[in-house]
């Protein structure tokens, strides 16, 4: 095998594989990871399967004549002004919440990594146009913009959320996704590559992708716990989800204008997410010391 070949085969990969191993060990020693990751691990069971923390589903048995009531052996979070029970609706409000952070997360990353790569592997013409739609959508307030969209558009649900919350979550991952390209396309592993006459797919695949991938990583990490603040401020202001829907935001935004007489029915909600959202920062700044060399 030629030292070109060899530049190219493993010089991406050892350093790829010994940054996530090195990551990975210095990730297992730290409690700030395994304390989120416990909550968030709660928190998805609670989304995926309900039943196991409770055998009421959501908007069922609810009585008018038990409306507002406190907290009691009965019923461990009381109940709503409809009287249903609050700890079910707490627990079926983790799955539309959870699953909004997350999907816009995931959908927004795959732009990123998509146009990003394009732009800071190509430039030219390709990267100009990229950047100037990235202004456009970075020029749009998020929960503003989310705002006006879904107020023209009454009716939606989880997926028409998450739709609109991704064209107004991408442009910060993929800015720092172009940079990252930049800085790995003119590696000498990466010319190497190119010198042997490997495709551009296969180079962005092999050799640019896995190496300019953890500063993204470590963005959508982040970038969940922000997304899930956004879906509850659109559903606290009455222009997210909707009734008979369940989710933190929306019962937040029934209980703003009863907190003083049944402060229980903004402590629980208020308190999951709360959770939930400082979670997802702490695992994100976890797995950025981890990532980066200079702060372990």
């Amino acid at each position: 095998m030629s030292e070109g070949t060899a530049v190219a085969a493993a010089g991406g990969e050892i350093g790829r594989a010994s940054l996530w191993d090195d990551a990975w060990r210095d990730l297992r020693r730290r409690w700030i990871f395994w304390g989120p990751a416990a909550v968030l691990a709660v928190v998805a069971a609670m989304a995926a399967l309900p039943g196991l923390f409770t055998g009421t589903a959501a908007n069922e048995g609810c009585d008018p004549n038990l409306s507002g009531l406190g907290p009691s052996g009965d019923r461990w979070f009381g109940t709503d002004l409809a009287g249903c029970d609050y700890y079910a609706h707490v627990v079926h409000g983790a799955r539309p919440t959870l699953l909004i952070g997350v999907a816009v997360t995931l959908f927004a990353l795959l732009i990123a990594v998509l146009l990003g790569m394009l732009a800071g592997y190509y430039g030219g013409l390709a990267d100009a146009f990229i950047a100037r739609l990235t202004d456009v959508f970075f020029g749009l307030p998020f929960v503003l913009g989310a705002t006006v969209i879904l107020v023209a558009f009454p009716g939606h649900g989880v997926w028409a959320m998450t739709l609109v919350l991704v064209l107004l979550g991408w442009t910060t991952m993929i800015r720092i996704m172009r940079g990252q390209v930049i800085a790995v396309r003119d590696a000498d592993y990466v010319r190497a590559a190119r010198l042997l006459g490997a495709p551009d797919r296969r180079i962005m695949a092999r050799h640019v992708l896995p190496n300019a991938i953890a500063p993204v990583i470590v963005v959508a990490t982040l970038n969940v716990g922000n997304v899930i603040v956004g879906e509850a401020t659109l559903d606290f202001l009455g222009v997210g989800l909707q009734y008979p829907q369940v989710s933190w935001g929306l019962q937040l935004g029934q209980a703003k204008d009863s907190f003083l007489d049944r402060p229980h029915l903004l402590i629980f909600p208020a308190a999951f997410l709360s959770a939930t959202v400082l979670s997802f920062l702490l695992l994100g700044d976890a797995v950025r010391d981890a990532l980066d060399p200079k702060l372990r």
